[in-house]
């Protein structure tokens, strides 16, 4: 009896060695959760229990090796797709592209293979929900997540609708006139026609870039309309008539190559200020690109509506206080952005974000019951409850970080004193061993 319990003690001490021997083997390995060996004491028992109050155990066993799955430290590297879970979760991976089991890790260094899929150094496909335009999901079923892939085209382009210029006038600018008692016109190729001028550049339906400019003139109350306004401009936008097709109409001023056309009609724009400096009119303006003025690149027709408002005439300088601009031009993919949320975004080269998908995240109740498959890898049990799929950020979902690996849990100051522990139990089994060999010998030599 004594033998067998030794022998159970070395048999356990040996176990605890292993486990601690991997936890180190695996001190670098990304995602990788250390175990422990868990034992019970042996009882030897009969039908009514044990045999009797001084019943003395047979030993110990080995009863479970339980992976321990808290948090590992985070290591940021400068790969967009090197992702990290931050609490709770596991990401969902797929072995093949049409295959419906589904394996877990906390591994996340993903790259693109050839088809443009995400995957790990295994091949396995990163799942992700589909998304909206706006990146919002449908569902968070497992089962509506699936293999997430970069767009292979590039990205679309979307016309100009509306440009915003916000500028301040300068109040104290001389008032111009034709010298007639007449408003002067404003003519981009005399710079003694207007008082300032800027510049902004609109996309067509086709992504081809075209740039517009503003010509403002401060107008002479003597020459307004209604006469003696004061604090008038008037205002006139040009565009390429390299842009434009042949003939347009109004007809291009200037001599080729460098003639411009008139754009949202023959008259001039009238702005008009407050006293105080502030816009009265107008807010916006419309600049039609349609029959007569048509780009001549194919794309179609557009309209694109200029608004001022925020603009202001003072004793300041003349500058542009605000600029923006809708639509944009045809992109090439640069690159992919994840958020904290794990919506995945392609990035394009015209500026633009494009929502893919949005990773996918599982859960447990009895995480420690999962099947280690190898490779960081996890797949359900029943012991382990059914899967519980949703986003990261949401619920006992931990946050995704970008450009970071979770490194290994164990603490390898723990382990390496946890082996001269196990090394010492391992020798205090065989000294028992020993010992009951010398008494056995003893007892055989008695004559």
């Amino acid at each position: 009896m004594s033998f067998s319990t030794a022998l159970s003690g070395l048999n356990a001490a040996t176990a605890d060695l292993n486990v601690k021997s991997n936890n180190i083997a695996n001190v670098n390995t990304t995602g990788f959760k250390e175990s422990r060996a868990e034992f019970g004491d042996v009882f030897a028992v009969s039908a009514f229990g044990t045999s009797s109050k001084t019943a003395i155990g047979s030993g110990v066993v080995l009863n479970n090796v339980a992976q321990q799955f808290s948090q590992g430290n985070l290591e940021f590297t400068d790969n967009g797709l090197d992702l990290a879970l931050s609490g709770e979760g596991f990401f969902a991976m797929a072995p093949t592209l049409d295959s419906g089991e589904v394996i877990y890790t906390r591994a996340g260094a993903f790259g693109v293979n050839k088809d443009g899929y995400i995957v790990n150094s295994q091949g396995n496909f990163l799942r992700a929900f589909p998304v909206d335009a706006s990146g919002n999901i449908s569902a968070t079923s497992i089962n509506a997540a699936g293999p997430l892939q970069l767009p292979a085209s590039q990205g679309a382009p979307e016309a100009t609708t509306e440009l915003g210029i916000s500028t301040n006038l300068p109040s104290n600018a001389t008032a111009l006139t034709d010298g007639a008692g007449g408003v002067l016109a404003i003519d981009p190729f005399d710079p003694s026609t207007y008082t300032n001028s800027t510049s902004a550049t609109v996309f067509d339906s086709l992504g081809n870039e075209h740039v517009v400019t503003t010509y403002y003139q401060k107008v002479d109350a003597a020459v307004t309309t209604p006469a003696n306004t004061d604090n008038q401009w008037q205002m006139d936008v040009y565009i390429s008539a390299d842009d434009i097709k042949q003939p347009s109409t109004p007809t291009p001023v200037g001599t080729s190559p460098n003639q411009l056309v008139k754009l949202g009609g023959a008259a001039s724009k009238i702005i008009n200020f407050n006293s105080d400096g502030t816009l009265v009119t107008p807010s916006q303006t419309s600049l039609s690109l349609a029959a007569g003025t048509e780009l001549k690149s194919g794309a179609a027709d557009q309209t694109i509506v200029l608004d001022l408002v925020g603009s202001t005439q003072n004793s300041g300088n003349f500058s542009v206080g605000g600029l923006t601009v809708n639509g944009f031009a045809t992109g090439r993919l640069t690159g992919v952005e994840v958020s904290e949320d794990g919506l995945v975004r392609a990035t394009y080269s015209n500026g633009q974000a494009v929502p893919i998908g949005k990773l996918a995240l599982a859960r447990f109740a009895n995480p420690q019951a999962l099947n280690k498959t190898g490779n960081t890898a996890w797949k359900e049990t029943t012991d382990s409850g059914p899967v519980i799929a949703g986003e990261a950020g949401t619920g006992n979902f931990g946050q995704i970080q970008a450009g970071a690996l979770e490194n290994s849990n164990v603490d390898l100051t723990k382990e390496l004193v946890g082996l001269i522990t196990a090394q010492r139990n391992f020798q205090a089994n065989s000294k028992a061993i020993e010992t009951n060999n010398a008494i056995t010998q003893t007892i055989i030599n008695i004559r």
